[in-house]
């Protein structure tokens, strides 16, 4: 039996609001966009890159920032929307 069955219905709204999709959805939306600003001063700011990587020591600093934040930011991404789909279609339920 979910936790929120067991709950009474005043604490069910509660436990439903806080939990945790909004902080899911500004992070990783937040990391996203630090990998696309990093990704984006690569290419135009910091030499770009080539074959080998990056040309200068500023570009690998921003290579290594954009292919961490890309993956994980993404994925936290992801999850807050799954978990904000599912409690708008749990609003919806009767």
């Amino acid at each position: 039996m979910p936790l929120t069955e067991q709950m009474p219905p005043s604490t069910k709204r509660t436990a439903m609001a806080d939990d945790g999709t909004r902080q899911l959805l500004r992070w990783g939306s937040s990391m996203v966009g630090a990998g696309l600003i990093a990704a984006a001063l690569l290419e135009t700011a910091f030499g770009g890159f080539g074959s080998t990587g990056a040309r200068t020591n500023t570009g690998w600093l921003a290579l290594i920032v954009g292919l961490m934040c890309l993956p994980f930011g993404g994925l936290l991404l992801a999850l807050g929307i799954a978990k904000w789909l599912r409690n708008r279609s749990m609003r919806t339920r009767p």
